[in-house]
């Protein structure tokens, strides 16, 4: 899980991430609060800065895209929203 803290723009990148939204996002824990550091993960269901997002990596996030890429050089997608935490 992560909070979406930033955009990025890039328009030099490898051919895997053009047309993607690139997103600054803050992984969290369950209360919110911020774990770890902040990493840029692409977007594939539309979030917003301030929403808090679910994340994948590796394999999961290069398989996170409509259309097969070959060679995707992405190692972390947002692939949810986060509508409410329930503890």
């Amino acid at each position: 899980m992560a909070k979406v803290v930033g955009s990025v723009v890039s328009t030099q990148k490898d051919r895997s991430l053009v047309g993607r939204k690139l997103m600054i996002v803050q992984p969290v824990n369950s209360d919110g609060q911020a774990v770890r550091h902040e990493e840029v993960a692409a977007d594939s269901v539309g979030a917003g800065i301030g929403e808090y997002v679910l994340l994948v990596r590796g394999a999961g996030a290069r398989r996170a895209t409509p259309e097969e890429i070959a060679k995707d050089v992405n190692d972390c997608s947002i692939v949810g929203i986060i509508d409410r935490f329930d503890k």
